[in-house]
């Protein structure tokens, strides 16, 4: 694993408005600190570069780990992640008024599927943050 320099850091937490780029959560509301993710894994490629990283949620970064695909369950076809660099998340994501988080496009379903996003326990945690209007963060510029 590399090192990533202090201020690289800080540039990917201030782009990404302290949301965690795969599933929007606010680092306000989590228990756990979020982490900088290689977007492509060094194992795969990846450099430690700002195009590369992305903060990412415990959950969502445990889940993916050094991945960068999955087998869509429609299609069965192995895709892409999504890549919060090069694209926007609703055109892959749907968020729904029960705090559930719908792939929309096969990298969206791999995504969702991969990353865990509609455990109940992180589904409840954004239906109790809709209903506060903290969900998704007024900063999000990607919903």
């Amino acid at each position: 694993m590399s090192y990533i320099p202090d201020d690289l850091r800080r540039q990917v937490v201030e782009r990404a408005q302290n949301n965690c780029e795969y599933c929007l959560l606010n680092q306000a509301y989590a228990l756990k600190s979020f982490e900088v993710d290689h977007i492509r894994a060094e194992k795969h490629g990846g450099s430690t570069t700002l195009d590369n990283l992305c903060l990412s949620c415990f959950d969502c970064n445990r889940h993916k780990g050094s991945g960068i695909s999955s087998v869509d369950p429609f299609s069965d076809e192995v895709v892409p992640l999504f890549h919060p660099r090069r694209e926007r998340w609703s055109e892959h994501f749907r968020l729904l008024d029960n705090g559930r988080i719908e792939g929309m496009t096969p990298r969206g379903r791999v995504t969702a599927r991969l990353l865990n996003f509609n455990d109940p326990e992180r589904t409840a945690l954004r239906a109790m943050l809709i209903e506060l209007r903290r969900y998704p963060s007024e900063s999000d510029t990607t919903f």
